[in-house]
């Protein structure tokens, strides 16, 4: 549990500051479950810079409840978190002063968003809240006040959470709030999940990743782990001790999410194989004749102009499906089959291998940048999965219509992901199965 802050103080001697507004928001890592936000009479005068920056003037404060008016609700709605600030350093050391006049001995543990972006985000030109959230498309209202910076800090610390990949944030936060020891029964874990698409994490009582997995209802599905009798489904249920998730929205992000953090973490009860996922692949090229002929071989590498699928039978369902849609010669599906432009007197191969080509710019993503649009994990929101000259770069999540045409955006905000065979392999099968995703072409012309 975190408590996304930010302060606004009156400016001073350090350490003789004091706080004349604040906005708490306490985030589940999914939503907002309770927010505090409250102009505060600091007792003192406000410096006239301050006064300036914020729009804050004294005589707005007069009318204001004093601090230890506030204080219980500041602990209460803090309590069991961890404090998120944007140079949380400064916040929080200005929130402990409060409390130390009152004689109360006030300790949070806490994250610095401009640390976490220094370290997510490295190439950023700059790390201060405006700048980095201008240029990440985070919309700001309110700049300088507490409630509007907070929000920017949310939607910032959200960003983060989707780009640490190696999970650190969320690790260090169960391992200091678990000090080795976990109790809540399988019931309770389960009730705390969403019926929600995303990737789950189930970890030991160190906070280490033990399985991980995606699925379009993470509640049903880490239910039948807890209720499997396998060899591994025992091992999970003996040693998990917190199940933490990241709701994708999008299926598709959910698969290659889930692929490439097992790749990159190989938690122990994932049995993560270094074989492709795909068995064979159909070759549109020429080989060496006038017409082409689409062969299906069995392949454990995806070359050009070639499509790839995890078994024969699905090459086949293929090879079937794009005869159909197509209206291809019997001469480019087999050898066996003579050109039904020869039985006329007339074979023309290039004509014929136009239809084939057609097929393969349809159902194939080589050479090609775009972002596939799906639904987001709310509502006004878009996930995008950004592919860049045929290679997927990553993905991420847009609130605004205008970022989506936008590559420089989508670049920035999204949670890079390196391709290779397999992405290629599973965001072309599943776009044969799934046509309700939007595409948006981001070739150089319309970028």
């Amino acid at each position: 549990m975190y408590a996304i802050l930010d302060i606004e103080s009156t400016g001073g001697k350090y350490n003789e500051e004091g706080i004349m507004e604040i906005a708490i928001h306490r985030f589940d890592g999914h939503q907002v479950v309770d927010q505090f936000i409250c102009l505060i009479n600091p007792e003192r005068e406000i410096q006239p810079f301050v006064s300036k920056l914020t729009g804050i003037n004294n005589k707005m404060l007069r009318s204001a409840p004093k601090f230890h008016e506030v204080a219980k609700r500041i602990v209460e709605i803090t309590e069991g978190t961890v404090i998120v600030a944007h140079n949380a350093q400064f916040d929080y050391r200005i929130l402990r002063t409060e409390f130390r006049r009152l004689g109360y001995d006030f300790q949070r543990k806490t994250l610095c968003t401009v640390d976490l972006s220094k370290q997510l985000i490295p190439d950023a030109e700059s790390h201060s809240l405006g700048k980095l959230a201008r240029s990440l498309g985070i919309p700001m209202s309110d700049r300088h006040r507490a409630n509007g910076d907070a929000l920017a800090t949310l939607k910032l610390f959200k960003l983060l959470l989707n780009k640490d990949s190696d999970k650190k944030i969320i690790t260090e936060v169960i391992r200091e709030e678990s000090h080795g020891e976990l109790s809540p029964t399988q019931l309770d874990m389960v009730f705390e999940l969403p019926s929600d698409t995303g990737v789950y994490y189930m970890h030991d009582k160190e906070g280490e990743i033990i399985f991980l997995g995606k699925s379009s209802n993470i509640k049903k599905r880490v239910n039948q782990h807890f209720t499997n009798v396998g060899k591994v489904a025992r091992k999970l249920q003996k040693e998990t001790k917190k199940v933490t998730y990241q709701k994708t929205g999008s299926e598709l992000i959910g698969i290659l999410k889930a692929y490439w953090e097992q790749k990159k973490k190989r938690p122990k009860y994932n049995h993560t194989s270094k074989k492709k996922l795909f068995t064979h692949a159909v070759d549109f090229n020429l080989n060496g004749s006038e017409h082409v002929v689409l062969n299906i071989e069995k392949s454990s590498r995806l070359e050009t102009m070639q499509i790839a699928f995890n078994g024969m039978d699905s090459a086949r369902n293929f090879l079937e499906r794009v005869q159909s849609e197509f209206e291809l010669c019997p001469g480019s599906i087999t050898t066996e089959a003579e050109c039904i432009r020869t039985l006329h007197d007339e074979c023309e191969g290039p004509h014929c291998n136009e239809k084939v080509t057609a097929a393969f710019e349809k159902y194939s993503i080589a050479g090609k940048s775009m972002a596939l649009l799906d639904r987001g994990r709310e509502t006004g929101e878009h996930s995008f999965v950004l592919i860049k000259n045929g290679r997927l770069q990553g993905f991420g999540f847009v609130e605004l219509n205008h970022q989506i045409n936008n590559i420089h955006i989508l670049e920035s905000v999204m949670t890079p992901m390196p391709g290779d065979e397999n992405t290629t392999f599973i965001i072309e099968s599943y776009l044969r199965k799934n046509n309700r995703l939007k595409t948006i072409d981001l070739t150089p012309s319309s970028a």
